[in-house]
């Protein structure tokens, strides 16, 4: 996120770069963690008693509606070739 906030504000050129790499970490961090929630929680936390089912599917619906983990994973992937190809080293 930090990276991409820079980007946005220092080096335009990466910014595509940047925002998707945090969408890749924050979706899929966002459902490793409701998940991981739920099984420490039990049999509760996918009650009404628990509102963990809605955050954990309030996270499978951010990460599909956003493009989820392997669409960001393919961007920045292509970002990558196209610097390889272009000849801009790093960037």
């Amino acid at each position: 996120m930090y990276y991409a906030a820079w980007a946005a504000d220092a080096d335009p050129e990466r910014l595509r770069e940047a925002a998707a790499i945090a969408n890749y970490v924050a979706s899929s961090g966002a459902v490793a963690v409701t998940a991981a929630a739920i099984q420490a929680h039990g049999g509760v936390g996918f009650t009404w008693e628990a509102t963990l089912h809605w955050w954990f599917k309030r996270a499978q619906l951010d990460a599909a509606l956003l493009g989820g983990s392997r669409v960001h994973q393919a961007r920045v992937g292509d970002r990558i070739a196209e610097a390889a190809t272009t000849g801009m080293g790093g960037r």
